[in-house]
């Protein structure tokens, strides 16, 4: 950490991989630039934040002293306090002014998701550009949304620079363009201190296995083509076995060594910094601090028997989804958890018993193809692509709704479609059209990182408000798509996680939001657990011990059904792997390490 310490300019932004530990590096490197002397701002701009958490101290949207560290304060930024916010502002001019009716249409317009979006962007662009916001601050480090979500957002300020410059109308899809129109200067500032190497510095988070390190390789490159190029990988985690004899571990040391060997070219030029693996997880500024001073770590007490010696499999779940003969399955959680091995594995299994199965993902990072390597009678394979279904949508506007509109309207409805939010409406319309092939068959959906669906189902209640007042203009997969989701013998949804804190909290967290929707989970798998397996090495020892906390409060407080897969000396990829995958009789058992 100390080269990344040494150099660190103003701005960090973590990124990556769902999972990989950006929350806890982005607080350890605040916490260490802190404890150097310098005045440091952590912001969080993840729909599912979890700094409270980690840093064990209350925060909100205003910067909040850390407990227990000085020179230290943090924040989350709210999406929908700032989406309250940014529509208050919009609308208050109007009120007294306006008729009540146009009041209420523009307050209607800017009621989506779209409007949570720019208006968390505005808060985000804020913090970076307003220089009264930050001037108390030696250091503004950024815990970002996974790397889909973190694309989108840093390619906002150009598109909505491009779709304002242009915009000659003065409306956009978010009402009133002067909303956007007084924040073009802090998108400008913000671009250019994005961009500017002597400024901010891009932290690429990954973990030593080969999904994590791809993704990473993706986020460089587009982010690269944003104009960031002053970045830094930091792969987080890396195991050494101290028992050379105990094949688990040996296993374990191999495959972080492999995937390090083996990384895409494109990240093995850039500076790297390497972390060793810690079996418990970080919570709190002392264990945050271990980072630096491994003196800080607290080492619990070991037994080379496994804590978990019998448990429920994946197959139990898969012969209780079966029953019904159809409907939409979807495989949810934190990113980085393995739905997508999880979403492939249910895919195979019930495509071998003989069912039609659609599988599928709305995850901007697609790896079905790379989980499957291979196919199978019954099972078909499909991907929500943003980019074609925001083209066919624009296109398929322009046709219908374009059609009716004189040459001024016609120019309106495409510069609507140029902004940025179209996409969001694009994937929507597609996810609806996705579920309703669950009439027919199985589909299984590997839906995307937590923010990103809390985000996609936001949208859907949104639009279902949206189709009540305009039935006769929505697609009937858009109308039916709420109350599909709701109805529990056709949707069942499996929350995926590890056996680790922010993993099950968050997935607890998505569980409690799904209740208010009407939406209740079927079960909860538990992936990659070595609390399963038997080992005599003292990292994965400790590991084990401490996955049982977690296990149990899952287990007797958050599902009645749940599975839990162990961690297996190879990774499951391709057909027989998947179709074997989550049984009881696991490489992982049969030998004692």
């Amino acid at each position: 950490m100390k080269a990344l310490l040494q150099s660190a300019p103003r701005f960090l932004f973590f990124t990556g991989k769902g999972g990989v530990g950006k929350t806890s590096l982005s607080c350890a490197t605040a916490v260490a630039l802190a404890d150097e002397g310098k005045q440091v701002l952590l912001i969080s701009t993840d729909p599912a934040s979890n700094l409270d958490e980690v840093l064990e101290t209350p925060l909100s949207s205003e910067p909040t002293p850390i407990r227990h560290i000085e020179r230290l304060h943090a924040l989350n930024i709210d999406p929908e306090a700032a989406a309250r916010d940014y529509r208050e502002r919009i609308v208050a001019p109007y009120r007294g002014v306006l008729p009540d009716a146009s009041v209420k249409s523009i307050e209607e317009q800017l009621s989506g998701a779209c409007t949570v979006e720019i208006a968390s962007f505005n808060e985000f662009t804020r913090l970076i550009a307003d220089e009264s916001a930050i001037k108390d601050y030696d250091h503004v480090i950024l815990d970002t949304a996974p790397t889909g979500h973190t694309l989108r957002l840093l390619g906002l300020p150009a598109a909505w620079n491009d779709f304002i410059a242009t915009n000659k109308t003065g409306n956009s899809c978010l009402g009133p363009l002067a909303g956007l129109k007084e924040q073009r200067h802090s998108y400008e500032r913000a671009v250019t201190i994005l961009q500017s190497s002597g400024q901010t510095l891009l932290v690429l988070v990954a973990r030593p296995d080969k999904s994590s390190l791809k993704e990473a390789s993706r986020a460089s490159g587009e982010l690269s083509g944003l104009g960031m190029k002053n970045q830094r990988l930091l792969i987080n985690g890396v195991f050494t076995a101290t028992d050379f004899l105990a094949p688990l571990a040996t296993a374990f040391e191999k495959r972080c060594k492999q995937s390090m060997e083996h990384m895409p070219e494109s990240l093995s030029t850039l500076p790297r910094t390497v972390l060793p693996f810690h079996p418990e997880g970080f919570l709190g500024i002392d264990s945050l601090r271990s980072f630096q001073y491994p003196a800080f770590r607290k080492v619990s007490p070991l037994s080379s028997s496994a804590p978990i010696e019998s448990f429920p499999a994946l197959q139990e779940l898969v012969d209780g989804l079966e029953k019904t003969g159809k409907g939409v399955i979807l495989t949810m959680g934190k990113g980085g958890v393995g739905k997508t091995t999880i979403a492939a594995a249910i895919a195979v299994k019930l495509a071998k018993k003989g069912h039609k199965v659609l599988l599928s993902t709305t995850d901007p990072a697609d790896h079905l193809q790379d989980a499957l390597d291979g196919s199978l009678p019954n099972l078909q394979i499909s991907r929500i692509d943003p980019e074609i279904e925001t083209r066919e949508h624009f296109q398929r506007t322009l046709t219908t709704t374009g059609a009716k509109l004189d040459e001024d309207g016609r120019a309106l409805l495409e510069e609507e479609l140029r902004s940025p939010c179209t996409e969001e409406i694009a994937v929507f319309t597609a996810f609806a059209r996705t579920v309703a092939e669950g009439e027919n068959g199985f589909v299984v959906l590997d839906t995307a990182p937590t923010g990103h669906t809390l985000l996609l189902l936001d949208a859907t209640e949104a639009y279902h408000r949206e189709v009540l007042k305009n039935s006769s203009e929505m697609p009937e997969t858009v109308k039916e798509l709420l109350p599909r989701l709701r109805d529990a013998d056709f949707t069942r949804i499996l929350l995926v996680t590890l056996p680790e804190a922010t993993p099950v909290h968050e997935a607890a967290q998505l569980q409690w939001d799904l209740g208010r929707a009407g939406i209740h989970p079927y079960g909860w798998v538990i992936n990659q657990s070595f609390a399963c397996v038997h080992s005599a090495d003292p990292g994965l020892m400790a590991k084990a011990l401490n996955e049982v906390r977690f296990i149990t409060e899952v287990t007797q407080k958050l599902s009645k059904r749940v599975a839990i897969i162990p961690w297996l000396l190879k990774e499951p990829s391709g057909i027989k792997s998947l179709l074997k995958f989550g049984s009881k009789s696991t490489p992982a058992l049969q030998k004692k390490s």
